[in-house]
């Protein structure tokens, strides 16, 4: 028996519901029930032998996909740089990731927003996390705020995650100014942790339906803006 299938033995057995499920043959339909099972976990611990199999797995799959060195991306204008491809590849100090109010991930099994595939390449350890800031809190999490945590099994040392506005129609004058506060907050965060680099996505655009092109200008404006400012203090 393969790692692999180790891992996903042991998360099977945690559901009495799952034990009629066997573990299929082919490798992409074990990868696939393996992150279904991640994606579908309740936030609770999970022992030390699971979590370094599970590293061990995802370190393994981090190496297949690629890292992808960030100092080697040229820039598009001083200190930005546009790159287009799967940001969990990407050794920033922190990447960013479009969370939802709960904070928690996507449960959807393999669903294709950026919250799911953050989780599940971080690991489970990245949901337990989350879990243990909200409980702190005590409430949702609100928009245009940002939270740290480390990255775990990806490639950079830490996720900022932020909270997106929900776009019904066409953004209101509002919701500009709390996607704004979305880059703003993760560039501030980042900053107080003394980060050099950051890999933003295009937070609201996916399922939060925030226009493509107006949230890029919001998203340039801003974090140009927040360079702006940091070097002004520096030179003073």
């Amino acid at each position: 028996m393969n790692v692999l299938d180790t891992l996903i033995e042991k998360l099977l057995a945690e559901q009495p519901q799952y034990s009629e499920i066997t573990i299929p043959y082919n490798m992409a339909e074990k990868k696939r029930m393996f992150r279904t099972l991640v994606n579908t976990r309740l936030p609770f611990a999970i022992d030390e032998g699971f979590l370094r199999m599970q590293d061990s797995y995802l370190q393994h799959e981090l190496s297949e996909k690629g890292i992808v060195d960030i100092g080697q991306l040229e820039e598009t204008q001083p200190r930005l740089v546009l790159w287009q491809g799967d940001i969990t590849r990407l050794n920033a100090d922190a990447i960013v990731n479009a969370a939802n109010s709960a904070m928690l991930g996507c449960f959807v099994p393999c669903h294709g927003c950026i919250d799911n595939a953050i989780h599940s390449f971080a690991g489970v350890q990245l949901r337990l996390k989350c879990h243990e800031l909200m409980q702190a809190q005590g409430h949702d999490e609100a928009t245009g705020v940002a939270k740290i945590t480390p990255a775990y099994n990806l490639p950079s040392s830490y996720i900022l995650h932020t909270v997106g506005p929900i776009i019904q129609q066409n953004p209101t004058k509002e919701q500009c100014s709390e996607l704004a506060s979305c880059y703003r907050s993760c560039f501030e965060l980042a900053d107080s942790y003394d980060l050099k680099s950051v890999a933003y996505c295009c937070i609201s655009t996916g399922e939060f339906h925030f226009p493509n092109r107006q949230a890029a200008e919001i998203a340039i404006k801003t974090v140009r803006d927040c360079l702006q400012t940091v070097f002004a203090i520096i030179e003073l």
